[in-house]
């Protein structure tokens, strides 16, 4: 009977995470909380609040604001009716439901400027590989309310902080998208030039020709770069107001020293951004080279049925800066609580429990020689070992001994809680 019982266990297919999704664990986990940590502390001090949306959504939310003609939609949302019969969505991105919200809220009635940042899971089915996952998580800023282009040059400037504070280097890619004054006579000479190369594009290209042409122009294929290179450009057709917002930004950029590069190619893959848009590019990450992706999307509250808002954001992929982020702050304590005798843990468990209001503490519950409780604590990464052996327990003393330089002191147990 145990055969056939071991027999059968040995067939059962082994439970493992979904593809393309990934757990954060033991130094995976610890970047992830000290990235969140230090760019909420930085996102805080140039003015934005923190603000968690469901990861739950309503499917048609992404439809009116990412766009129908956008890859997200056509083909890489987790979409599904729910037990009501609700077509719902995870949450692909995270301007969305930040925008549902500050709408519901009736935020865009009340005035104001309102800043917001946020991270988390979303959710692409998309082909997994290296930085790119279907479960992903970003850290995410938004500016409503503010239509000066001196908010887009505060939003690239904390960027910049960002990723200095992480020594992750960078290049700044810009562009311009135009509005809705320009940007439909730049596409409709856009169509016409791309319909005399239509046989040449590539068969996505040829799709996005007919939903969403501005996409064309963010092709990576060589063939049609190369039809691209005499593509008219966005630039020579912007409206007098975009043209000079854009110097402007320009200019600010150029006062702090932030150095950038033109790029007439740079289009955002959502329908809701206008004017500026940007990407902050690492060479050290591989081929997806893009560590962060933004610009202006003043019509998007419109587009969802509130008032016309003029707003500015950027999400980073975590994932992408994972093998470049580098912990440098200094390390905390953290302190391997083990005793000789099962007598002493009463009183280990009551240190324990005083000395965690000021350090990590962990506690071992089984009595263990002095070695075996080194190893353990060497293997947990803590710095002191604090060891109850049959001397302290008599005398009311515990060792604390440093794992990083070997120093031994003999405390008394009121000592150790200080």
């Amino acid at each position: 009977m145990d055969k056939e019982k071991a027999k059968e266990e040995e067939i059962k297919p082994k439970i493992q995470a979904l593809r393309g999704m990934k757990d954060l664990l033991d130094i995976g986990g610890e970047k992830y909380l000290y990235f969140i940590k230090n760019t909420s502390k930085i996102a805080s001090r140039y003015g934005f609040n923190f603000i968690q949306n469901p990861i739950l959504e309503q499917t048609s939310l992404f439809k009116r604001s990412v766009g129908q003609s956008s890859d997200i939609v056509h083909k890489e949302m987790y979409q599904f009716l729910d037990k009501g019969d609700n077509d719902v969505c995870l949450r692909p991105e995270g301007t969305a439901g930040l925008m549902r919200s500050f709408i519901q809220n009736k935020f865009d009635k009340a005035g104001g400027v309102h800043r917001y940042f946020y991270y988390g899971p979303m959710f692409r089915y998309e082909r997994p590989q290296k930085g790119r996952l279907r479960q992903f998580h970003q850290f995410g800023c938004e500016s409503l309310g503010q239509a000066s282009v001196y908010e887009d040059a505060n939003v690239i400037l904390m960027l910049g902080e960002i990723f200095d504070f992480f020594g992750i280097e960078f290049t700044l890619d810009l562009n311009s998208l135009g509005c809705e004054t320009c940007m439909p006579k730049y596409k409709n000479k856009l169509i016409d030039f791309l319909q005399n190369e239509e046989e040449i594009l590539c068969n996505d290209c040829k799709t996005r020709l007919k939903t969403n042409p501005i996409r064309v122009l963010d092709c990576k294929k060589e063939k049609c770069k190369e039809v691209l290179k005499n593509a008219p450009k966005l630039s020579e057709h912007l409206c007098q107001t975009c043209s000079s917002d854009f110097l402007k930004l320009q200019d600010i950029l150029k006062i702090n020293d932030f150095s950038f590069t033109l790029n007439e190619k740079l289009v955002r893959g959502l329908d809701y951004y206008t004017k500026t848009a940007f990407e902050f590019v690492s060479t050290n990450i591989g081929a997806q080279n893009a560590l962060c992706g933004g610009g202006r999307y003043d019509k998007l509250c419109s587009m969802l049925g509130g008032t016309n808002i003029p707003a500015i954001g950027f999400a980073i992929g975590i994932e992408r800066l994972m093998e470049l982020i580098k912990i440098k702050q200094k390390k905390e304590n953290f302190i391997y609580l083990g005793f000789s005798k099962e007598t002493s843990l009463e009183t280990a468990f009551s240190l324990t429990i005083k000395k965690r209001k000021k350090t990590k503490t962990f506690i071992e519950y089984k009595p263990k020689s002095f070695t075996k409780h080194i190893t353990n604590a060497k293997k947990m990464l803590c710095t002191h070992l604090a060891f109850i052996g049959e001397d302290e327990e008599n005398n009311n003393t515990i060792l604390l001994k440093s794992l990083e330089n070997n120093e031994e002191i003999l405390l008394s147990l009121e000592k150790f809680c200080e």
